[in-house]
């Protein structure tokens, strides 16, 4: 009796667990809407000043994409965390 008992609070929490551990993953991708909210800011952003500065156009360019790239590694490694999340905690 005992022993069935264990199996079922067992079997649930390895549910719950799952459960759990779907809820963390989701969490983490919300890393990517950051990441999107920050992309646009800085192109944006970036193209205000070209508008304001024709002649700055290629450094803020440069400036730019070194940005977006740095940005989107937030998004990468949001990305990375929930599926490890899923694969490995589940």
């Amino acid at each position: 009796m005992l022993l069935n008992v264990l199996q079922v609070v067992s079997t649930t929490l390895a549910e719950v667990g799952t459960g759990l551990s779907a809820i963390g993953a989701g969490i983490a991708v919300l890393g990517g809407i950051g990441c999107a909210l920050g992309e646009g800011k800085i192109i944006s952003t970036a193209i205000e000043g070209i508008a304001r500065n024709p002649e700055a156009e290629g450094k803020l360019r440069s400036t730019m994409i070194l940005g977006v790239a740095l940005d989107e590694t937030t998004g990468i490694y949001a990305l990375l965390v929930s599926i490890l999340i899923i694969f490995f905690m589940a």
